[in-house]
């Protein structure tokens, strides 16, 4: 029951709470210093590992059990702050100028015990004096400086635990030190047993007594599962780190309660006058007790803050006694059902009855019997998957969304198919080589992907599930072993010129064979070889070998070109001059054969006509001479005055163009 400042002092003395509030003060500001130096070490600790084991199972113990005593210390110090009220309401004197400045007064044990702990916070009080006279203080006279307290402590606190909040870790082993560390947190956990015990031993005259205490059972819940994780931890377990991780479940809810109550007395009004009430209670911790019986906390919560008592209420009489019942009925008919099974229709399943497989179900709706006396094993039938060689599968490649690619986007990253930088797909093989007659080997990169599926028959879906426990990695490994003896004897250039198909045929029957013989259940569609090329880490030697080689075998080319362009314009020349000799010979000949013809026609005329016919050839050149001049030719052999005369003289007049008058000339030979 909470009292008024209106009470006389007399009553106030006469309550326990109020008669011992100096010592709760002294004993929770003690254990929230406590608490803050565990705290501060352990972060302190995780600082340290965090750079020499980021992944190790140390990062989630450390920040789990830092979060939980930091929501801890937000609860004490709520509590520390009504036993503050509390020494202050019952000996108000305590803090006059007179005491302070060092007034001799008698003081009892009890109130110089109150007088002790009132000067141990001093400091702090003075400090937060300042920090309400600040700009804040309107906000903190709004809120409320132990509400703003709580808040902040848990939100440091959630984020610590969100940074140790990490399923993906691997196991590691931890040494000795695990055993010693994990023995320190049970001295811990130990420690706030103490505590624990002391609260709820004094739950009659302190209040906050009990809602402390069961709060510190999620403390000690948290410190003993992690000494467990410690114990176990080992290269080989994974259960350790998993639930070293999930422990910050625990004092996340809490702090997730706290939190929410202490906004929502934000909005409760407040009276200066009035005692404080503990605001940093907690459900879910009352919870933490066996048997459970969160009917009873609900209905008591009720009856105590709101006044409503519901055990007189039937209905929830009778919820309470066929609660069990009913939870019986439900959990057998959740056990019955475990033997109904669907499988669907791109799988099948594997009957066990009493651990020995007996049937291979199809698609469809089957009864068995329940667990554990019967169980279904389910197989794929007919799912085709894709494997790439290397060990760095599309497991450890970037996360790409499950959806298309833009059309005018960058290019996705599987269509990257340059080998200047290394792919997760490729993997690097040894083969063989041969340098000045001496056998030597190579290192390439391939990208071969295999396209199996689990054998459509009983008998491989019965091999595929009791065989090998994991069917990608027993691929994968076989693969990389028959890769590596058939490629052994084969040279890069035997690689680059045989025909890739008939190379990806020969790997796939070899790897099918190695199945098979392994009963291994699969089957392989088809075997892709992408890409074989010299390692990425050689791409630039490699493209100056070859930019060599072709400009080589460009000025090769340049030069027969050039030799070809100059024996064809000596060709075309040579032709020339033969077809024009050719031409000149044929002309030669017929005019010699001309003229021998005009020779024989000559002679054989002289030989008919004689003089006669020279002469006649003699007027014939010498008319050709005289072609264009007047003359008149006289036979010498006419004798007398009356010779005929034969005038060749022209009577067309010329024309004077001075005078325009006609002239007659003419000459006579």
């Amino acid at each position: 029951m909470r009292v008024d400042l209106k009470t006389d002092d007399e009553e106030l003395a006469a309550i326990p709470r109020f008669q011992l509030a100096t010592i709760h003060a002294r004993q929770l500001f003690s254990t929230c210093m406590a608490f803050a130096g565990l705290a501060f070490a352990i972060l302190l600790m995780w600082l340290i590992v965090d750079m020499f084991a980021p992944t190790s199972i140390w990062i989630p113990i450390q920040l789990n059990a830092a979060a939980t005593l930091l929501i801890l210390l937000a609860s004490f110090q709520s509590a520390w702050r009504i036993a503050i009220w509390r020494a202050h309401t019952i000996a108000p004197e305590e803090l006059s100028p007179e005491q302070e400045t060092g007034a001799t007064t008698p003081l009892s044990d009890t109130e110089q015990t109150g007088k002790t702990v009132l000067k141990t916070i001093n400091p702090i009080k003075q400090l937060l004096d300042r920090i309400k006279e600040s700009r804040i203080k309107p906000i903190l006279s709004a809120v409320g400086i132990d509400v703003t307290w709580v808040v902040l402590l848990i939100l440091f606190a959630f984020l610590l635990i969100d940074s140790g909040w990490n399923l993906s870790s691997t196991p590691k082993a931890l040494g000795a030190n695990a055993y010693l560390c994990g023995g320190l947190a049970l001295l811990v956990a130990f420690a706030i047993l103490v505590v624990e015990r002391y609260l709820a031993a004094h739950k009659q005259e302190w209040p906050e007594a009990l809602p402390l205490a069961v709060q510190l059972r999620v403390a000690i819940v948290v410190f003993v599962l992690s000494a467990i994780c410690l114990f176990y931890a080992n290269a080989e377990r994974i259960w350790p780190i998993r639930l070293a991780v999930l422990v910050g479940l625990l004092p996340s809810l809490l702090g997730l309660e706290l939190m929410i109550r202490a906004i929502l007395v934000v909005f409760t009004p407040r009276r200066d006058s009035l005692e404080p009430a503990l605001f940093t209670t907690s459900f879910f911790a009352e919870m933490l007790r066996w048997p459970p019986k969160p009917m009873q906390l609900f209905q008591a919560s009720l009856h105590q803050r709101f006044g409503i008592d519901l055990r007189q209420v039937w209905a929830f009489g009778f919820i309470r006694r066929a609660f069990l019942p009913i939870l019986l009925f439900i959990l057998l008919t959740g056990w019955l059902l475990s033997g109904l099974h669907e499988i669907p229709m791109n799988g099948r399943g594997i009957y066990e009855r009493f651990g020995k497989p007996v049937a291979v179900l199809k698609p469809g709706l089957h009864v068995s019997l329940p667990w554990p006396f019967g169980r279904i094993i389910n197989v794929e039938y007919g799912v085709v998957h894709e494997l790439a060689a290397s060990t760095d599968d599309n497991s450890t490649a970037p996360a790409m969304p499950n959806q298309a690619d833009p059309t005018e986007g960058p290019a996705p990253y599987t269509a990257n198919r340059l080998w200047d930088v290394t792919h997760r797909s490729e993997k690097s093989q040894i083969i063989a080589s041969s340098s000045d007659g001496k056998q030597s080997f190579q290192i390439v990169d391939m990208d071969v992907r295999f396209i199996y599926r689990i054998g459509l028959t009983d008998e491989d879906a019965l091999k595929a599930t009791y065989n090998t426990d994991n069917l990608p990695m027993l691929i994968r490994r076989t693969a990389s072993r028959v890769l590596v003896h058939d490629f052994a004897g084969r040279t890069l250039d035997d690689l680059l010129s045989e025909q890739r198909n008939q190379l990806a045929a020969d790997v796939n029957n070899a790897v099918q064979s190695e199945l098979d013989r392994l009963n291994s259940g699969v089957t392989l569609l088809a075997t892709a070889i992408e890409a074989i090329h010299p390692p990425a880490k050689a791409a630039n030697a490699y493209h100056k070998v070859q930019s060599a080689q072709i400009e080589v075998q460009a000025l090769i080319a340049r030069e027969k070109g050039k030799a070809a362009v100059d024996l064809n314009q000596a060709e075309q020349e040579a032709s020339l001059l033969e077809d024009d000799a050719s031409a000149k010979a044929h002309q030669n000949i017929s005019q010699a054969n001309t003229a021998k013809t005009l020779f024989n026609a000559d002679k054989h005329a002289y030989d008919s006509a004689g003089q006669t016919f020279i002469r006649e050839q003699y007027y014939q050149q010498l008319a050709k001479g005289m072609k264009n001049a007047n003359s008149l030719i006289i036979d010498s052999r006419i004798q007398g005055t009356d010779a005929p005369t034969i005038d060749f003289r022209s009577f067309v007049p010329p024309v004077d163009p001075k005078t325009n008058t006609s002239t007659q000339s003419g000459e006579t030979h």
